[in-house]
């Protein structure tokens, strides 16, 4: 599936950039794939100013709904920083292969990732909360 143009917030992409020079300045975490995979995603993003985010993206600390395209399995996470994790209460972390494939797309889009049990594709089925479209800017 080819990768196409996604959308972040200048704020979090500050804050992602932060999180990453943090975890590559250790040298056990030199060859850590998610590192890079976030890396590149945060490289190819379109950033926008938070009260220009269209609300059908998908952006830190949004409550998501994915379908899973080849198990039709429903889930719904909300996307946070590592410290906020918390699988059991659906807060899932960025770092994760699921939140580092979903983060800058829309509402419509499926994504095809690889995860620890497999390529999956998920598609967005919903943004139920969307911070910067509740005007909650500084998450």
């Amino acid at each position: 599936m080819k990768k196409r143009a996604i959308c972040m917030t200048k704020y979090d992409v500050e804050r992602l950039e932060n999180l990453l020079a943090a975890a590559e300045a250790n040298p056990q975490n030199r060859n850590r794939q998610d590192l890079k995979d976030l890396r590149e995603e945060l490289s190819r993003a379109r950033i926008l100013e938070p009260a220009d985010m269209p609300p059908t993206v998908v952006t830190m600390n949004s409550r998501v709904r994915l379908r899973d395209a080849d198990t039709d399995e429903v889930m719904e996470y909300t996307l946070v920083f590592p410290d906020d994790a918390d699988f059991d209460l659906g807060r899932i972390s960025i770092m994760s292969s699921v939140g580092t494939a979903i983060l800058g797309y829309s509402v419509g889009d499926t994504v095809a990732w690889t995860m620890p049990g497999g390529r999956r594709r998920l598609k967005i089925e919903a943004l139920p909360y969307q911070p910067e479209k509740a005007g909650d800017w500084h998450l």
